[in-house]
């Protein structure tokens, strides 16, 4: 079971809570923590998760969820309603880049991604999820690519793909039928003037034996 798929059953699934997308992330500038749960100093890794509510009305939220080493687990840690998410920044909208800033009401963080490609993954379902969740107050996105800001432009190309292609076989068809169409009636001609020659030729020929 991979990472992502552990933390929706552990972490949300319990609480009646569907995971949309995760990134694993680091600081860009390292935060020190003194002391774990457990007393000590240790590494970790960190995800931060975007999950709506099952029940209605839907409520979405992103929530910060760490794994400390040596251990299977996962410990939900900050969360944030979407409606207190106030600007997300991508960086850099001329390249791939991993990097980028989260703007709460109450905090602000700055991100880098595992990979560009995640991080762009997420990007697109995060600003689905506001257009789709968020009525009123939605927060900016600022240096982002034009290819996240779609939210899911993955699927809308897939149905643009689709739809052309379907499109093509249906003009396709159209000509095919109509280029059957003339052959048949140009058959139906030849077969009427070999019928009316056939004819002429077999009154002629008893004209001629008269």
């Amino acid at each position: 079971m991979s990472a992502k798929s552990a933390i929706s059953k552990e972490i949300f699934a319990p609480h009646d809570e569907r995971m949309l997308g995760a990134v694993q992330v680091k600081r860009r500038t390292k935060k020190k923590i003194p002391f774990l749960a457990t007393g000590g100093q240790g590494e970790y890794l960190t995800y931060i998760c975007l999950s709506v509510t099952n029940k209605k009305p839907p409520q979405a939220s992103i929530t910060k969820v760490k794994q400390f080493e040596g251990s299977t687990s996962f410990v939900r840690r900050t969360q944030w309603m979407l409606e207190q998410l106030r600007q997300v920044n991508g960086i850099d909208p001329n390249r791939d880049s991993p990097e980028f800033d989260l703007l709460f009401e109450n905090a602000f963080d700055q991100w880098v991604a595992s990979t560009a490609s995640e991080k762009c993954t997420f990007f697109q379902v995060l600003h689905h999820t506001c257009q789709r969740y968020l009525t009123d107050k939605k927060p900016e996105f600022i240096n982002c690519q034009s290819k996240i800001m779609g939210g899911n432009s993955i699927l809308h190309s897939a149905a643009d793909s689709v739809t052309s292609a379907v499109q093509k076989a249906s003009q396709a068809l159209n000509e095919r039928g109509e280029r059957l169409g003339r052959a048949e009636e140009k058959s139906e001609e030849l077969k009427n003037s070999a019928q009316q020659f056939a004819e002429t030729a077999h009154k002629v020929r008893l004209w001629w034996d008269e």
